[in-house]
């Protein structure tokens, strides 16, 4: 499905002319713009969304992305970043007269600090291959995406990217600690710095999760933590969500900060197990993953701990992982949530949103009572500990109607998330999936505030202009618009 497009179709005179400027400065093989060559850039992980680019453009180097910055910036072309193309909320959607600016090939592992603890990588590094690089010195890089063997730290900085154990090691923010940027006048500049801190005001934290649309990445300096001694992880079954609910909440009050603490309901749960035989109870209503890390006396007592709580909780049933191969097996399931959906449906469509925990079973009520109302199946994994879900809405694309329906569920869901206190994205990013949603999330004043931020690092509006920050126009086209408690409050969405 095509989106509207937010730029008329280029012409082939325009094309010819922005390839041959690109080709003056970049070799042959860094500029594509024949349709089957441009065709694979065409989507990111959200493939509903699909667009072909005028231009493809794939630097080595630094001097090599100002290059293009600077052509692109004179003609007046508009530049959408792209990593590996991993990400699921259409970040990487590129613009019809636009430019796609891969950073790919930019794949170095600079430097490896194993006394410092850190790492310097070029932005088309893969997430995996940090933690592989580190691991000879028991180190290794936290953040871990389900997609980890294939997004790019690049990609991973754009859409501030967690993963299951965000909730004890944090997001992407919380394990970088510089960002070497070129913005759109072609200037380089370095936010943060591998001290204990960094002069002026701290751009760093503006830029990661900023979605491409503040500069390109051209290098990153990544935290390195201990490999834990050992790590274990408890799989608990329950009768009900709520119980399950509650059972997430009394785990972070008891003063327990689980490495991951994931749950997943009996749809995940049959969806996923005959996929990988992670050992999962298929009766449940719902299961939890809670692991525990760091030295084997620690680990020993966090696990006695939860388990403890979780019998408190009223968990039908519990297992603790003996091995490291076991306990690899209870996060596959998981981590393999996504890829078994194809199994069971010919589509689905991921959402993303964050929650109170303690409002857990209250959404997760929600969400059934909206699988009735949309007739879709929804299948919920997230990560339990922090509140961000992940609902897999599943559909048929070649039933008439059907990804609609999935697009008017999902909006359901994140304005749901934002009525009981929550956001409309934890770690997906806003992209053109949830662009609409913004309306609902943040004020005028608030989106007036994003759009004046926008100007201050890209003032002619080219770096992945149609993303993340609707027009204030925009908004107020958004549905019949009421204003309640200073947020925005919509009597209809358009997609319904």
């Amino acid at each position: 499905m095509l989106t509207p497009a937010a730029t008329p179709p280029f012409t082939a005179e325009r094309q010819q002319a922005v390839v041959a400027a690109l080709r003056a400065l970049l070799p042959e093989r860094c500029v594509l713009f024949a349709a089957e060559d441009t065709r694979p850039y065409e989507c990111d992980g959200l493939a509903a969304y699909r667009r072909l680019p005028m231009v493809v453009a794939l630097p080595d180097t630094e001097e090599q992305v100002i290059a293009i910055l600077n052509v692109c910036r004179e003609m007046q072309v508009p530049i959408v970043p792209r990593g590996a193309g991993t990400g699921l909320s259409g970040g990487a959607l590129p613009i019809a007269d636009g430019v796609v600016l891969s950073t790919a090939r930019m794949n170095q592992l600079l430097r490896l600090d194993a006394y410092g603890r850190a790492a310097v990588v070029q932005p088309g590094v893969r997430n995996l291959a940090i933690s592989e690089a580190a691991a000879p010195h028991g180190l290794y890089y936290a953040p871990d995406p389900s997609s980890q063997i294939a997004c790019t730290i690049g990609g991973n900085v754009a859409e501030n990217s967690g993963g299951v154990h965000c909730l004890k090691y944090g997001l992407t923010l919380h394990n970088v600690l510089r960002v070497r940027i070129v913005t759109i006048d072609g200037e380089v500049m370095e936010l943060g710095g591998e001290s204990l801190d960094s002069p002026g005001l701290d751009l760093l934290a503006v830029f990661i999760g900023s979605e491409g649309m503040l500069g390109i990445v051209t290098e990153v300096s990544v935290r390195l933590i201990p490999k834990a001694a050992a790590a274990r992880v408890i799989m608990a079954s329950f009768g009900d969500i709520v119980t399950g609910g509650d059972a997430v909440a009394r785990v972070i009050a008891a003063g327990i900060i689980p490495a991951g603490l994931e749950m997943m309901d009996r749809t995940s749960v049959r969806m996923v197990e005959p996929f990988v035989q992670a050992g999962y109870d298929q009766d449940a209503a719902a299961i939890l993953l809670c692991e525990a890390d760091g030295t084997i006396e620690e680990v020993e007592e966090e696990i006695a701990r939860m388990t403890a709580v979780l019998e408190g909780a009223g968990a039908s049933a519990i297992a603790v992982s003996q091995t490291e191969a076991e306990r690899l097996r209870f996060w596959s399931g998981r981590k393999n949530a996504f890829p078994a959906a194809g199994r069971i449906s010919p589509d689905y469509y991921c959402m993303d949103g964050t929650i109170p925990r303690k409002r857990l079973a209250q959404v997760l009520s929600g969400i059934a009572a909206m699988e009735v109302k949309y007739g879709l199946r929804c299948a919920n994994v997230f990560h339990a500990g922090d509140g961000n879900l992940h609902p897999l809405i599943l559909f048929d694309a070649n039933l008439a109607g059907e990804f609609a329906r999935a697009e008017a569920f999902g909006a359901a869901i994140l304005a749901l998330c934002v009525e009981v206190g929550g956001t409309i994205t934890g770690e997906h990013g806003v992209g053109v999936e949830k662009i609409d949603s913004m309306c609902v999330q943040f004020t005028p004043r608030e989106i007036a505030a994003f759009i004046a931020l926008k100007r201050a690092f890209d003032r002619p509006g080219l770096l992945n202009p149609d993303k993340a920050i609707p027009t204030l126009n925009r908004c107020a086209e958004f549905g019949k618009m009421h204003v309640a408690g200073g947020r925005l409050k919509f009597a209809h969405l358009p997609r319904f």
